[in-house]
């Protein structure tokens, strides 16, 4: 008996669809636009692949879905949650508001109901100034009924918590269980500003990250499929639903994730550089050793500086869909905004009204796609000078993420890679493997389970090393509990973080376990 996997990647534009076999051979692909209320394309999607594989549905053990919505939301300022930002840091932090440096309409977009409250803690655990309780129950009920999402941050909280858990507490007593709560510590590391930014923009795509889980779960019901579902997230590894839904965060970087594990595995190519070409925007990222080069920065999402675990990437505002504007005078722009899923209908070569970078390369004779005639009325010279503009941008990209001059092997992915040359400054040789695709999908559905497990231990009483141990094998278990099989785990990460207000020399251990996923699937516990 067969045991297969789907794996799903949405993109702003399209939603891709693989279907493998237990030794990762892809039986089925396909391609459909993404829709609106994303559970259709993802049904289209799901029930192409099923349909031409013809593979006994019992038998789909595991389904993958790897989304951008989250990221788009943010890069598009659009199906942004109503949040309320409470910083608890004064008098200490007055001088720098919450959203600082952070563009304006997305400024204008989250920061409508910012707080600042008394308390926090300092650099060892000890508290700043008590926690203002009363203010706190007073903004619960200001924001009552205007907005379903709540974004709490505290000074130092990744070393004491105690501020940020009471806070959500009183908002909870107050606001009930239907308004989503992020915590920056359980977010961001240490750097207030940062670690506050990722979790606004957390506790902003709630929503959207619920739609999208929402809409897989039905997706695979109506197929008739009982698999076990999985959430990609930034660092490659597969989350379960509920921790999705909790930290959507975790996912914006999961497409280019996917794409760049998607992508060594199918160009056989450990250490390259891939530029992931969506229909919104196209990502580059660096392959090590088989996975993303992780960013040890802050990384800026939307224009947003945020700090946590996220791999090393360039996103620019260039994909199959980016609509771009041509003046009188011949002076152009190209996006930010794209046209996205819609392309089919938008983009000039469709009959639509809209010009799209895919209508520039059509008019040049590089694509074949759509109906030519509908755009040989445009100036050639205007459009190569487009065009020109469109690869010095993904060059620039390719640029930035390099670590010295040498040119290296770029990979090239996404289903508006088609737009691009064989060749590219700074590229040692231009891959386009087969499947590139859905290398997203591919990604999605070769990942491997992590457990995570984060607790404090008193070293006086059980010593460094067998707190270590004892945290690494909870992480197994936890992993196990995913789904993952014991015989591959191997320790991610381990994070330890001595406590020095807590008596009897305390550490915070935080470790991520990660395996490939079992066999058989395991009963969900």
């Amino acid at each position: 008996m067969g045991v297969y996997r789907v794996g799903i990647d949405v993109g702003g534009t399209h939603t891709d669809a693989v279907l493998l076999d237990e030794k990762n051979t892809v039986i089925a692909e396909t391609k459909s636009p993404t829709t609106e209320d994303v559970a259709t394309g993802i049904y289209h999607a799901m029930h192409k692949i099923i349909s031409d594989a013809n593979v006994p549905r019992d038998q789909i053990h595991y389904a993958m879905l790897g989304t951008t919505h989250c990221t788009n939301a943010i890069v598009e300022r659009k199906r942004l949650n109503h949040i309320a930002v409470v910083r608890i840091g004064a008098p200490a932090t007055l001088a720098v508001k919450p959203l600082i440096g952070v563009p304006e309409d997305l400024r204008e977009a989250l920061g409508k109901h910012v707080y600042l409250v008394r308390g926090g803690h300092e650099f060892d655990g000890r508290e700043i100034t008590a926690l203002d309780t009363h203010y706190l129950f007073q903004i619960a009920r200001e924001v009552k009924g205007k907005v379903d999402s709540i974004a709490i941050t505290s000074v130092f909280s990744p070393v004491s918590q105690d501020h940020e858990h009471r806070a959500s507490e009183i908002f909870r007593e107050v606001l009930g269980d239907e308004v989503a709560i992020s915590l920056s510590s359980e977010i961001g590391s240490v750097g207030l500003l940062e670690r506050e930014n990722a979790t606004i923009l957390n506790a902003a795509v709630v929503n959207v990250a619920k739609t999208a889980a929402e809409g897989f779960i039905q997706a695979l019901e109506n197929e008739g499929i009982k698999a076990r579902v999985f959430f990609g997230q930034n660092d490659g590894t597969l989350m379960s639903v509920d921790y999705a839904v909790k930290y959507p965060i975790f996912t914006v970087a999961c497409g280019p994730t996917n794409s760049l594990r998607g992508a060594s595995y199918l160009s056989q190519l450990s250490d390259a550089i891939v530029v992931d070409v969506g229909g919104t925007t196209s990502d580059a990222g660096v392959l090590v050793n088989s996975f993303p080069r992780e960013s040890s920065l802050a990384v800026e999402i939307g224009g947003a500086r945020t700090n946590f675990r996220m791999p090393d990437l360039i996103s620019i505002g260039l994909g199959g869909g980016t609509i771009v504007r041509i003046r009188d005078n011949g002076e152009f722009t190209i996006g930010p905004d794209s046209v996205g899923y819609r392309l089919p209908e938008k983009g000039l070569i469709f009959g639509g009204d809209t010009l799209t970078t895919t209508d520039v390369a059509v008019a040049l004779g590089k694509v074949e796609l759509g109906d030519p005639e509908k755009v040989a009325h445009l100036d050639k010279k205007v459009m190569q000078q487009v065009y020109g503009r469109m690869v010095e941008m993904v060059e620039e990209a390719i640029d930035k993420m390099k670590t010295s001059a040498a040119p290296v092997p770029v990979i090239l992915v996404g289903g508006g890679s088609v737009l691009l040359p064989d060749s590219l400054k700074g590229a040692s040789r231009v891959i386009r493997p087969e499947h590139s695709g859905v290398a997203n999908a591919i990604g999605s559905a070769i990942a491997q389970v992590s457990g995570q497990i984060e607790k404090i231990y008193v070293l006086d009483e059980i010593g460094r090393e067998q707190a270590l141990e004892s945290a690494k094998s909870q992480a197994k278990q936890e992993a196990i509990k995913a789904g993952a099989d014991p015989g591959s785990l191997v320790i991610v990460d381990i994070e330890d973080v001595p406590l020095a207000y807590l008596p009897g020399n305390a550490t915070r251990i935080r470790v991520k376990a990660a395996g490939e996923l079992g066999r058989m699937p395991v009963a969900s516990i």
